[in-house]
């Protein structure tokens, strides 16, 4: 009797109870698995998650935390991974977005050094095309480094960025001793993406006094000014925005107050909320160490953004004591007439966990009027209705990885990644036979995987089988036959050819924990006969992929 091909369905049910080991083609990649504890509904807007979560609790010699590896990552509402940028933005990596730069999709992020103990970054922003390339690194003007908190895109032209600029002044009138003589220059500044030229810089100390702080130089929660990198932090810039006129929209968290700056003199033409509030504001808009301010629209006497209320302080490495303003944190989108001078809540999403976030997060208004939140340093994000009903809830990682992360902003975005990298292919032979896995790190493309087997030195190949592409990674089955090697090829949508892989080589599969599975391997003594599917054979399945997420953090 010849030897037979057989394409058989396979299962692959997990608990999110480890890192590792997730993808047999990747087996170097150990991305967090989401806790997922509101599934998707058919109502969230089109799109992937964008996040960049960390380990909120530092690793000890006997402890420890994840995401075991930190990094920008793009997933599916299902938690499927769709790109892992784990060392590729190097380093420290944080506010990872999409967005378009002279027509064309680019990904950017943060990449540099982290103070957990005062929230600031020193780097410079990287961007890459669609095919996950680098094409540009931006760095700050006036011999300055860029913080983690802000790049943002304006015009596909320009991009705003913010900085934290330590320098000497004299603060006795705030309480400084003699010793006590630093103080944090909150910048911002536009650049032009394509050159680095500096077009616009504006500094707080230029036009806000340290009499708007909200944490006193004493106790030091927003640094205590004995020297440089203790610089009091008394305005603390965490987001910028540009409108059509080109005035200026920032975030003053360590003010608790929205700027809207002038983009030509740099004035400020209103502030929201805070010590000097140009506006009355009502107790339900009111807002407190806030992130994230953004536009959303502008007509005549009437403005409205979206702002992310943290109503929460504290210390990243737990230094003092924290400062609470609400219950919650929150998203708001608070409008403002400039007329009245009135402030008026239009809606606030609430945290289904009653989440309270010390540092970080941020709400995005999407096109199809939903609103996506995200929790900060309490590492969660929600998907809303326009009336606040959440439609999506989940954490940034599972089991005891899932302890203490964060994730500094996230986003949703439709996104089309074709890598300039080869699809990654194993071949692994066990007492059930021979099982092929293929995945590609950042396609979004692929539809279907065909799977080839190799049958001479000089490339020519016969057909095994064909599976739909489900998951991050496919897999076929193969019983009872003799193959030295197995490629595959991705195919899109339309029919067409995407990328081929280089042929594996069978390996013989050991697993984690145990020793390697003996197999016998019985030689054909006849020609061998390659069984294509068709829709008349029923031993035809195709690889479905799932995973059980916990609902416990």
């Amino acid at each position: 009797m010849k030897p037979t091909v057989f394409i058989g369905v396979a299962l692959t049910l997990s608990r999110p109870i480890a890192a590792d080991w997730q993808f047999k083609s990747r087996s170097d990649l150990a991305p967090p698995r989401l806790n997922i504890t509101i599934p998707a509904t058919k109502d969230v807007e089109k799109g992937y998650l964008f996040v960049a979560p960390f380990a909120g609790f530092p690793d000890t010699p006997t402890e420890q935390h994840g995401p075991r590896q930190a990094g920008p990552y793009i997933f599916r509402d299902n938690g499927d991974l769709i790109w892992s940028g784990y060392g590729i933005y190097s380093i420290w990596s944080t506010n990872f977005q999409a967005s378009r730069w002279r027509g064309k999709d680019i990904l950017f992020s943060f990449e540099g050094d982290h103070n957990p103990g005062y929230g600031h970054g020193h780097g410079h922003i990287t961007i890459m095309d669609n095919h996950y390339e680098t094409i540009r690194e931006l760095r700050a003007g006036n011999h300055k480094l860029v913080d983690k908190h802000e790049f943002h895109v304006v015009n596909e032209e320009t991009g705003l960025i913010q900085i934290y600029q330590p320098v000497a002044r004299d603060l006795t009138n705030w309480g400084g001793s003699t010793e006590q003589q630093w103080i944090v220059n909150s910048i911002i500044q536009e650049l032009d993406i394509a050159t680095g030229k500096l077009l616009f810089e504006w500094a707080s100390l230029d036009h806000v006094s340290p009499d708007e702080a909200i944490l006193p130089l004493n106790p030091g929660q927003a640094g205590s000014g004995f020297n440089s990198s203790d610089a009091w932090d008394y305005f603390h810039i965490n987001s910028v925005d540009k409108d059509s006129d080109g005035n200026y929209l920032i975030s003053a968290r360590d003010a608790c107050s929205i700027h809207k700056i002038n983009g030509t003199d740099g004035s400020i033409i209103w502030k929201l909320d805070g010590k000097d509030s140009s506006f009355n504001v009502p107790k339900e808009a009111k807002f407190c160490f806030q992130h994230h301010a953004r536009f959303i629209s502008q007509e005549d006497d009437v403005e409205i953004i979206s702002l992310y209320d943290n109503s929460a302080h504290g210390t990243e490495h737990g230094g003092g004591s924290e400062v609470h303003t609400a219950p919650t944190s929150s998203g708001k989108i608070i409008k403002v007439n400039t007329t009245s001078w009135e402030a008026e809540l239009v809606q606030a999403f609430f945290p289904p966990d009653d989440l309270l976030s010390k540092s970080q997060g941020s709400t995005q208004t999407l096109p199809n009027g939903n609103a996506l939140v995200n929790w900060g340093s309490s590492g969660a994000v929600t998907e809303y209705l326009s009336d606040g009903t959440p439609i999506f809830h989940a954490y940034m990682d599972s089991d005891y990885l899932g302890l203490g992360v964060e994730n500094y902003r996230a986003f949703r975005y439709n996104w089309t990644g074709i890598p300039n990298e080869e699809p990654a292919i194993v071949a692994l032979r066990n007492e059930e036979g021979l099982t092929a896995y293929v995945s590609w790190n950042g396609d979004t493309e692929t539809k279907t995987w065909r799977f080839y087997a190799s049958t001479d030195d000089y490339g020519s190949k016969e057909f095994l089988g064909e599976a739909t592409r489900t998951s991050f990674e496919t897999s076929i089955r193969i019983q009872d036959v003799n193959i030295g090697g197995i490629s595959a090829e991705a195919i899109d949508g339309n029919g067409r050819s995407l990328r081929n892989t280089r042929v594996a080589f069978v390996e013989q599969e050991t697993k984690p924990g145990g020793k390697p599975t003996q197999v016998s391997i019985q030689k054909a003594t006849t020609e061998k006969t390659i069984v294509k599917p068709n829709s008349r054979w029923e031993g035809y399945g195709i690889l479905k992929y799932f995973r059980s997420f916990t609902n416990e953090l």
